[in-house]
């Protein structure tokens, strides 16, 4: 058992200054992180991830904020998710893509589909404009444990999922794609995908990563039910 398995007592954690919100305007941000000279292994990535931590490419961390705590941590119990009606027209309209599994990303065409994907959904966002040096550092750098799959139409790549593997779940760590096909739902899809992985798996949990209640960018991971959610370090399931 190496050192970053013996006990989460023993780990630093540093807490940054406060700085702009990217969710809430007007509303101060502070973030703690740990010691970014710990390896991220599986058992230190799950127990943080069952205490709110989420991992941002070479870190992990939580928000701390003084006066707000509209960042909650959710989770889908991946046993109990029932595929409804609308969860299989999305299944039938990305029923020709082919997935596959990747170590590391190094294809050229990840990087293009991640900065067409950034410079159109999210020019309101800290993250616009996408640059390579970004985009090493946040999609590439990776764990031990970090899987990247690559969801393909033919020849043509249209999503590319980040994701860890937990002792008790999957990590969707982030998830970008082709942002001009709503027909195929492949934000929903690439969620789908990965909890029917989990069923696969034989894993209880699908980490989402933060929920803020009414955040337009987040209201998507509520409408996946049932849903826990970590509130006062208890994760409560809403049906």
């Amino acid at each position: 058992m190496n050192s970053n398995s013996k006990t989460l007592s023993s780990v630093r954690l540093f807490r940054t200054s406060t700085h702009p919100c990217s969710y809430k305007q007007e509303q101060q941000a502070a973030t703690v992180f740990v010691d970014p000279d710990l390896v991220i292994d599986k058992n230190l990535n799950s127990k943080l991830s069952d205490m709110g931590y989420r991992r941002s490419g070479a870190h992990l961390y939580r928000p701390d904020c003084e006066l707000c705590n509209a960042c909650i941590s959710c989770r889908i119990p991946a046993g109990f998710f029932e595929f409804r009606r609308r969860h299989k027209r999305i299944f039938k309209a990305n029923r020709d893509l082919r997935v596959e599994e990747r170590n590391d990303l190094t294809e050229e065409e990840a990087f293009t589909l991640y900065q067409h994907y950034i410079n159109v959904r999210h020019r309101d966002g800290d993250m616009y404009p996408a640059t390579r040096e970004q985009y090493e550092a946040f999609i590439k750098t990776k764990t031990v444990d970090t899987r990247f799959f690559l969801f393909y139409a033919g020849d043509e790549l249209l999503a590319v999922s980040v994701t860890d593997i937990l002792e008790h779940g999957l990590s969707a760590v982030y998830t970008f794609f082709h942002p001009e096909m709503p027909k195929r739902s492949l934000g929903n899809y690439v969620i789908l995908w990965q909890i029917r992985k989990c069923q696969q798996l034989r894993l209880p949990y699908l980490f989402l990563g933060y929920w803020i209640k009414g955040c337009q960018k987040m209201q998507y991971k509520s409408e996946f039910r049932p849903l826990e959610l970590l509130i006062d370090g208890k994760w409560i399931l809403l049906t």
